[in-house]
């Protein structure tokens, strides 16, 4: 009864110390790996075995208040549905490695971080701060003053350091490929979140489309949320005024947005890429493997996690960063759906 008693409640230091035999000084010192000529082995081993018996946790968020910072690092961003985060995610847990513990801060689909939100979680006394596609409106309101990296975040490399991805140069390739193919009439589906990596992708897009024939007019720019269905809902909406209008290629500023654009056609009979080119970007897996294989732009999101991790850890410890900005080229990858 009283062992059960015992595993229902908080385990602190001191009943540690009591089962042990020993003063909470030395918990302490046996719990953070702080023995070395101060602990002998004997009240090593004892304290291990209180620890293991009562399941003592150190008190993290205790041991960052005593040390004025702690080990976790925070990845702020928008729109976690879309599936391209997880390679970035990845990036970023292999450049931290184990001696800091990631926490992610995301919204709702669609809708962009709250400075306030964000905020709350810096009494966990960070050790850093990643914040992934932001806009200057969030990064003024923010105001951080400790270590902090942007990712994706073009015009913005005046607030902190930054690793961008060149999503302009893909774009650009992008237009320059659907005009190679003989298209003349486009569309857009563009993201709702409003992030500035998207703005660029399509001011890219369209401008370099313009240049070399390609019309896109304001009535076949449509957005959506980051998710296949709300697209293919989009695309079905809007498909009868744009097959109409002479539209033979549909852009989409994902992956995501692509595959529901080429459920949609599937369902409505149209063939693609012959009646109808589809692309994207971000370049995720499934898009080599999609039917028909889908042409994105590829855009390196693990190597920016890890870039950007890198740039972090290097603040964290009190390296100088050279340089403090770095830049990811982008590529066009070619594939069925618009070959």
């Amino acid at each position: 009864m009283q062992q059960a008693l015992v595993r229902t409640q908080r385990v602190t230091a001191a009943m540690v110390a009591s089962r042990a035999g020993v003063s909470t000084a030395t918990v302490s010192l046996v719990a953070n790996g702080k023995t070395q000529g101060r602990v002998s082995e004997e009240n090593i081993s004892r304290v291990r075995q209180a620890i293991a018996e009562l399941g003592y946790v150190v008190d993290g968020i205790g041991s960052s208040l005593a040390k004025g910072v702690s080990s976790i690092v925070i990845l702020v961003a928008p729109d976690i549905s879309n599936p391209f985060f997880a390679k970035v995610i990845a990036g970023v847990r292999e450049s931290l490695g184990s001696d800091y513990q990631l926490l992610l801060s995301v919204t709702d689909a669609g809708e962009f971080p709250r400075a306030d939100d964000v905020r709350k979680l810096l009494a966990l006394r960070p050790a850093g701060l990643l914040v992934d596609a932001p806009n200057a409106a969030f990064l003024e309101e923010l105001s951080v003053a400790g270590p902090l990296v942007l990712l994706d975040a073009p015009g913005l490399e005046t607030y902190a350091p930054s690793v961008n991805l060149d999503v302009a140069h893909g774009a650009r390739e992008l237009a320059a490929h659907l005009a190679a193919s003989g298209h003349k009439r486009a569309a857009y589906v563009d993201s709702v979140t409003g992030t500035a990596t998207f703005e660029v992708r399509r001011a890219a897009f369209l401008d370099e489309a313009s240049a070399r024939g390609i019309s896109v007019a304001d009535a076949h720019i449509t957005s959506t949320t980051i998710d296949v269905g709300a697209a293919a809902a989009a695309f079905a909406a809007a498909w009868p005024e744009w097959q109409q209008a002479g539209v033979t290629a549909v852009v989409c500023g994902t992956d995501t947005h692509a595959y529901g654009v080429l459920q949609e056609a599937r369902v409505a009979g149209v063939r693609i890429p012959e009646e109808l080119a589809v692309a994207g970007f971000d370049d995720l897996p499934y898009s080599a493997t999609s039917n028909p294989s889908l042409t994105s732009v590829h855009l390196p999101a693990t190597a920016l996690g890890l870039k950007a991790g890198e740039q972090l850890r290097g603040i964290m410890e009190g390296r100088v960063l050279e340089p403090a900005q770095l830049t990811l080229e982008s590529s066009l990858v070619v594939r069925g759906s618009t070959a």
